[in-house]
């Protein structure tokens, strides 16, 4: 009997621990039904946007969101910025599915003082490839010296606008959105108020190292950390995979993939099969590239961009401007949904090939860079292939609190677990109270 009542509590805890696994995986899985499925953050907030300024919800500083968006509505919600500080909020739309999409489509952030002064305004759009999937724009509050706008500190308004050319197109999308304040400068610091005239704009020798295989994430949250090297993953039509590159100040990359030969009889043209886009550490866009696919190789390569440079921000081009500062750069490859049709539903090999150039520089801020600069903790991160939430990882405890569980939810099962076993302790004849001779009077370890 005593053996059995030994059995009964080891299937107990095992069916806590089993249902407290499933819980903590829930997050991941939500978002993981389908290969065009989006991975959100799960620290994100639930927020509604508004159609009158005055009523926007206000976002804080750090703290990522979650917002939908129909066609032709404008959304407001607001920040509070200091008047020293360059700020920036950016918006990741998500489509319902990965179906067609007009040429137009997509949205547009702006950021503006309460009297409707525009700071900035960013718009993303699915472009030549003309398919749904993941898209992300900023806007941002730049602090400049004699500037008449957007300089002083307050409330300001963003407005998230969604641009639909197809009247078929009815679905909602989802957003996802995040508010960065940029560090200071040092103190006495004294920077350039021009952009780079030039800079090396030849493509580097190919890399001829071993190839190595790293499957890309569903998000930006999820994002696989890449450092130099060709990288090999699948991606299936209607699919974004998402990585990470940590580029320092002085620092140039260069992104290249190559989609592998169909293995099956059919060769039909597609073009703009596959999509590679950058972005930058405020999720702000950089560069894309495609290619058109006919069941041959075929690659894409983004164009030469130049150093990261605080002067590049300066610069009248989106792409150079967006190359302003150091950090986790997301590169992301979308494979078009209409090579189901010829190609089937499977996915398809291809090669991610990553290079970053120069040796790193100082960072022009006073103190920690935070999003805006990379540590040697990174590098190791980014040589081990973890994403955010894996690297953030350091014992039993967060791997439960990086699937989203709260610590308080997780010591309330814990603490399940510990009433269980007294109960049935008691039900086998000891005090509900008591413990076993030798014994421990506390929860079990690891709680």
């Amino acid at each position: 009997m005593k053996r059995q009542r030994q059995r009964n509590r080891g299937r107990a805890v095992a069916a806590v621990l089993a249902a407290l696994c499933a819980v903590a995986v829930l997050p991941g899985q939500a978002h993981a039904a389908g290969p065009g499925a989006y991975a959100f953050d799960p620290d994100a907030k639930n927020v509604q946007g508004a159609t009158a300024n005055v009523e926007a919800s206000e976002l804080d500083e750090g703290v990522p969101y979650r917002s939908t968006i129909r066609p032709g509505e404008k959304l407001y919600y607001r920040v509070t910025l200091d008047d020293v500080s360059d700020a920036y909020v950016s918006a990741v739309a998500v489509p319902g599915d990965s179906g067609p999409a007009g040429y137009g489509d997509g949205i547009n952030v702006s950021l503006r003082e309460t009297d409707d002064t525009q700071c900035s305004s960013v718009r993303a759009s699915f472009g030549s490839g003309q398919y749904a999937r993941p898209i992300a724009a900023y806007a941002f509050r730049a602090v400049k010296e004699g500037s008449s706008f957007c300089q002083e500190s307050g409330h300001y308004d963003v407005l998230v606008e969604r641009e639909s050319k197809s009247p078929a197109d009815t679905g909602t999308w989802d957003l996802e959105l995040r508010f960065l304040q940029e560090p200071r400068l040092k103190s006495g610091t004294s920077t350039p108020t021009e952009g780079p005239d030039s800079w090396p704009s030849a493509s580097p020798q190919p890399l001829t190292g071993k190839q190595q295989k790293r499957s890309g994430g569903a998000g930006y949250s999820e994002a696989t950390s890449l450092e130099n090297g060709r990288w090999q993953d699948t991606v299936a039509p209607g699919q974004t995979r998402f990585y990470r590159v940590p580029v320092d100040w002085g620092q140039q990359i260069y992104a290249t993939a190559g989609l592998s030969n169909s293995t099956g009889a059919k060769k039909e043209f597609v073009s703009n099969a596959l999509t590679l886009s950058l972005d930058n550490p405020a999720q702000g866009p950089v560069s894309d590239a495609t290619l058109s696919y006919s069941g041959g190789p075929a690659s894409a390569s983004l164009r030469p961009l130049p150093p990261v440079a605080y002067r590049n921000r300066f610069a009248p081009s989106n792409q150079i401007s967006a190359m302003r500062f150091a950090g986790w750069y997301y590169l992301s490859v979308s494979l078009s949904p209409k090579l189901k049709e010829s190609y089937g539903s499977e996915p398809i090999p291809f090669e991610l090939s990553v290079q970053v150039k120069n040796k790193a520089e100082e960072s022009p801020y006073e103190g920690d860079a935070g999003v805006f600069g990379v540590t040697d903790q990174d590098r190791e991160v980014a040589r081990d292939g973890k994403n955010a939430r894996q690297a953030a990882r350091s014992g039993p405890m967060t791997v439960v609190a990086a699937a989203g569980i709260g610590t308080g939810s997780v010591l309330v099962l814990g603490l399940g677990v510990w009433t269980l076993l007294a109960r049935r302790r008691a039900a086998a004849g000891h005090p509900a109270t008591g413990h076993p001779a030798g014994g421990s009077h506390q929860p079990p370890q690891g709680w």
